[in-house]
């Protein structure tokens, strides 16, 4: 199982063959179990214009969601703690990356010195 991050998302928007076909293979590789957090849907929205909306909405429906619940609110805050000044972790870094260890998921990004720590976990 695993989570895309934002970067990779909006490469997939932008159309880059390279990053869909990874996309494809590693869908195939997991059945479908590919998920995505509130934290891209925020992100992406953030972004977001007027005519690629729809577009977005068919990208992102198409994926699985997972909660941030309070255990990933904590750990979040902890991995902000010990990594936000050595690897300039951001809160939205965090929170995907508390929710990969919480649910014991791989990250699928294309920033991976956002990640200390979930290194081993990182596609």
């Amino acid at each position: 199982m695993i989570i895309f991050d934002t970067d990779v998302l909006i490469w997939i928007l932008r159309g880059k063959e390279e990053i869909i076909q990874k996309a494809e293979k590693l869908i195939n590789e997991t059945n479908g179990y590919v998920y995505i957090t509130p934290v891209q849907i925020a992100e992406i929205y953030a972004g977001a214009r007027k005519k690629e909306l729809k577009q977005i909405e068919k990208l992102l429906n198409s994926f699985r969601k997972v909660d941030i619940n309070e255990e990933i609110g904590k750990l979040s805050g902890v991995f902000m703690n010990k990594y936000r000044k050595s690897h300039s972790v951001e809160l939205a870094d965090s929170l995907i990356a508390a929710c990969c260890k919480v649910y014991g998921f791989k990250l699928w990004t294309l920033n991976k010195k956002h990640y200390p720590m979930i290194k081993g976990n990182l596609i």
